[in-house]
C-alpha cells in the first residue's frame, strides 16, 4: 500500500485566468504538479502596504509531492505576476492509493498514463 503522507496540494491565487491557465501547463509540462484544478473566478480581501485591498482571482490546486514544492515554487514564483504570491502546500492525509501512485510517477518522470475521471 502506498502511503500518501508525501504528497501535498498547493494553492496559488492568480490574477486572471489566462495567468491560471499559463502556470498551470508549466507546473505540469515541468512535472512540478501531476494535476492543476482552477477554480474561480473568487473574491479575495487582504491587506497589501498597510491597506485592505478586494480583488478578482482564480484558484490553482496543485497535486504535488514535498519533494517537488521547491521545483514548484521557483516556477510560479518565475510566471507569477505578483511581487509576493500565495504558495501554500497543505498536507494530504490520505488518497486513493492509484491517485497517489500516479502522481507520484508522474513527478518522478515515469510517463505513467493519466488517469480517466472527474477531478483528474
Amino acid at each position: 500500500m502506498m502511503d500518501p503522507s508525501h504528497l501535498v496540494e498547493v494553492r496559488v491565487s492568480v490574477p486572471s485566468m489566462e495567468s491560471a491557465r499559463h502556470i498551470g501547463e508549466e507546473l505540469v509540462a515541468r512535472r512540478a504538479a501531476a494535476c492543476v484544478q482552477v477554480l474561480g473566478p473568487m473574491t479575495s480581501i487582504y491587506s497589501w502596504q498597510s491597506e485592505v485591498h478586494q480583488s478578482k482571482e482564480w484558484l490553482l490546486l496543485a497535486k504535488t509531492s514535498r519533494e517537488a514544492f521547491g521545483r514548484l515554487c521557483e516556477t510560479v514564483t518565475s510566471l507569477h505576476p505578483y511581487e509576493v504570491p500565495e504558495i501554500m502546500a497543505v498536507p494530504v492525509v490520505d488518497a486513493l492509493e492509484s491517485y497517489a501512485g500516479w502522481v507520484t510517477h508522474h513527478l518522478r518522470g515515469s510517463g505513467a498514463e493519466q488517469p480517466r475521471g472527474p477531478g483528474f
